[in-house]
């Protein structure tokens, strides 16, 4: 929080800053409590959620946030925060969704050794060619949405875990949304949770489910 605090500062444009926790077993929410306690910190916020898993917690903060952008970040900062800025207009151009991306020209990785950079690239391609052909890095934990298009998708959101990002941006795709991938510096972090095997193989179940979903019409636009 203070890496982002001072970024923040640095800014012309208003922000506002909102951690979500859900289930965490240290001292998250009173360490955010303390911070956003403190008069200059006024626009940070804490949300408590019950109930678990990453998609849970990323879309109560995304239907939750007033900002004209709305940018999801992993609480590690494995992206510098300062690279926020590629992800706003100017620099991202015309864009509905913008993405961080690993593989994208221009990109690096620090620090990832082979044997996750390759287990990375299984998971992607499996995802490219079952549901979202093209995108060479979904599961990244950093993105950009317009406040429009975050209400909607968000909205239709059915995926608890680590499979939120694909529902996401399947269902953006299948209303048209334009995704745009952006290279970023990462540095990887060995305390990830992410198990290459076993979560392809908890990817493709909810693959399948996702297009399930889209057959029996549940990302239809509510009338």
């Amino acid at each position: 929080m203070e890496k982002i605090e001072t970024f923040l500062a640095e800014q012309s444009y208003q922000a506002e800053v909102i951690v979500v926790e859900n289930g965490s077993v240290d001292q998250t929410a009173r360490v955010v409590r303390e911070f956003a306690q403190r008069a200059e910190h006024s626009h940070i916020a804490l949300i408590q959620e019950t109930q678990r898993g990453k998609g849970i917690a990323v879309r109560r903060g995304m239907l939750a946030a007033q900002g004209v952008y709305r940018f999801m970040c992993d609480a590690d900062l494995s992206m510098p925060i300062s690279e926020v800025i590629n992800f706003l207009p100017p620099a991202a151009g015309d864009f509905d969704i913008a993405i961080a991306s690993r593989e994208a020209r221009g990109a690096i990785r620090y620090n990832e050794p082979f044997y996750r950079h390759l287990g990375g690239r299984a998971i992607n391609t499996l995802i490219r060619w079952t549901i979202l052909p093209g995108l060479q890095d979904t599961q990244c934990g950093f993105k950009c949405f317009s406040s429009r298009v975050a209400q909607d998708i968000f909205s239709y959101q059915t995926m608890t875990g680590w499979s939120f990002d694909i529902e996401l941006l399947y269902i953006a795709r299948r209303r048209g949304y334009r995704i745009h991938e952006i290279p970023i510096h990462w540095y990887f972090n060995p305390d990830t949770k992410l198990n290459a095997f076993r979560d392809a193989i908890r990817m493709l179940s909810d693959i399948f489910q996702i297009r399930s979903n889209w057959r029996q019409g549940l990302y239809n636009p509510k009338s």
